[in-house]
């Protein structure tokens, strides 16, 4: 198993094949739950789990699957992974179960996890969908993360308020006041606000990789400039 080609599939997910910034994959969960930090976490989280288990399944029974019924097959893992996590979430974290809502089964219906199981788990070895699994989750996990954030600074001036929903209440301590007595920016809490924050920060990921792409042809460049003729 090549180093470079870990690093490959990290980059994917990570960044250049990112699930919601470069694909626009499961955007309804997305822009509904991400109005603050632990929302998009727990949403998050579960996703990753699902992705990292289902795509190593896919992985390990791709020699069993006749291709005329590998995609319900296919279906039906997720949906049994995407089963047991609701569960234990309504168990352990009932109230951010209970706000989450439907969102969770909906995860079932996240094109971008039949499509990992597609498109790479069904053609590669356990550990390479394990890994492909495990960073198109965290890139998936860290949009609803960064958008949450923002959008809860904006609208409410705090950051992971609710954390006991998550992490039990011992956890209050985890919620940061940046601003005392901030009256709020309704319109970052509201579905626009998520549309609004999502385009702001795809536009900001095609800047940078713009940038990016003009280095490395001015480094090119520049090499090529310094590079000696050799004397015919």
């Amino acid at each position: 198993m090549s180093n470079t080609r870990y690093r490959d599939i990290a980059e994917q997910g990570l960044w250049q094949n990112n699930v919601a910034f470069v694909q626009l994959l499961g955007l309804c969960p997305l822009l509904a739950v991400s109005n603050n930090t632990i929302n998009g976490l727990g949403l998050g989280m579960a996703t990753l789990l699902v992705l990292v288990c289902s795509n190593v399944t896919v992985s390990l029974i791709r020699h069993w699957v006749r291709p005329e019924v590998r995609v319900p097959v296919f279906v039906m893992v997720i949906a049994s992974f995407v089963t047991a996590i609701d569960l234990l979430m309504n168990a352990f974290m009932h109230d951010l179960h209970m706000i989450l809502g439907i969102f969770i089964p909906l995860i079932v219906t996240n094109c971008a996890i039949i499509a990992r199981a597609e498109a790479f788990a069904s053609k590669h070895s356990p550990g390479y969908a394990f890994w492909d699994g495990l960073m198109m989750g965290l890139g998936f996990m860290a949009v609803l993360v960064v958008l949450g954030a923002l959008r809860e600074i904006l609208g409410q001036g705090t950051l992971f308020d609710q954390a006991h929903l998550m992490f039990g209440s011992g956890a209050e301590w985890l919620t940061i006041t940046l601003i005392e007595e901030y009256q709020g920016f309704l319109l970052a809490i509201l579905p626009p606000g998520a549309f609004i924050g999502l385009g702001l920060m795809i536009a900001t990921k095609n800047w940078l990789d713009q940038r990016g792409d003009k280095k490395i042809i001015h480094g090119a460049n520049h090499q090529q400039t310094n590079t000696p003729v050799a004397p015919s």
